[in-house]
């Protein structure tokens, strides 16, 4: 039975309890913890529980004209905890980052239901270890997250996105190139093939946030590119609707090419300014080897009972 705490206090209990009969226990519920705590927009920092959706958050801060700069699929099933315990990362990355880059404070439930704090409320805060990032990525295997502190950007004034379909990945990588080399800095910087068919001729797609003024400019330069079709984002939409599981590989962005060449022909999103291609062929290979001896270390620290569920390998 999945547990289902009604408050902070709740979910340490229910480890502690867990934790003192060595039982396991496995993902949380979070959806009673699902507050506004704190939301100052002069400062632009929020202050919020871990079973909020991100869309109901980002619904929240738009009315102030500001958002948390992360957009990955299915936001409005997404909750806060579900991001931090995944790290998980939409199109608009390569502009603005993960949210390892926004998160400043974080409250924890550890195993055997003691709650800390690590960072604060303040954008500049320096006080004590930054043990916020060692639970971003952890998948709910070092503590359950009860609540975060996010920096904030504003909403831009315009957002627009254009394309190039390429007819060879030769030719796509060309292009790369000359966008990498040029003056633009587009907040989206991505390659697709929706099919297996297109996977040799995949469309390029920038896209660019700011003022009007800076937009414009970019849409200029990146015309001069060749790169001057409309476009949108409806490709990462199709591509995330489709109920099949896809493949994540991790590179770095100078081998994307070669990286898609090896994909044998099946449809992929690819973060070319990141390293990251999503896929949906045969699993891929593990690149590099995991420090296996270190991650059960800080497990055995965190969770020397295995109360909470093993990191995924």
């Amino acid at each position: 039975m999945t547990p289902k705490p009604s408050s902070a206090a709740h979910l340490a209990q229910i480890l502690a309890d867990a934790f003192a009969c060595n039982e396991k226990i496995g993902p949380f519920d979070l959806a009673a913890l699902n507050r506004v705590l704190e939301y100052t927009p002069e400062d632009m920092t929020v202050t919020v529980e871990a079973g909020i959706t991100l869309a109901a958050l980002q619904v929240e801060l738009s009315r102030h004209r500001q958002w948390l700069p992360v957009d990955p699929p299915h936001p409005a099933q997404l909750t806060i905890s579900d991001l931090i315990n995944t790290n998980v990362s939409g199109p608009r990355r390569f502009g603005y980052g993960t949210v390892r880059d926004f998160l400043i404070g974080i409250k924890v439930a550890l195993a055997d239901g003691r709650i800390i704090n690590s960072g604060g409320k303040v954008v500049k805060n320096v006080a004590g270890y930054d043990l916020a990032k060692l639970f971003i990525g952890s998948h709910g295997s070092l503590a359950v997250v009860i609540q975060t502190t996010f920096k904030l950007r504003p909403l831009p004034e315009m957002e627009s996105f254009v394309q190039v379909p390429c007819g060879s990945l030769d030719q796509t990588d060309k292009f790369i190139e000359a966008v990498a080399s040029s003056e633009i800095t587009p907040v989206v910087l991505d390659l697709h093939a929706l099919s297996p068919s297109n996977a040799g001729m995949p469309t390029l797609v920038l896209g660019f946030a700011g003022t009007r003024e800076e937009v414009k400019w970019q849409l200029m330069k990146a015309h001069e590119l060749g790169v001057n079709e409309p476009s949108s984002l409806d490709y990462e939409t199709t591509f995330w609707t489709n109920p099949a599981p896809a493949h994540r590989l991790s590179i770095l962005p100078s081998k994307m090419i070669a990286a898609i060449r090896g994909l044998n022909d099946t449809a992929f999103i690819a973060r070319a300014g990141n390293g990251v291609v999503y896929h949906r062929g045969a699993p891929s290979p593990r690149q590099s080897k995991l420090p296996l001896e270190l991650m059960r270390r800080v497990k055995d620290t965190y969770d020397p009972k295995q109360v909470l569920p093993g990191l995924p390998l």
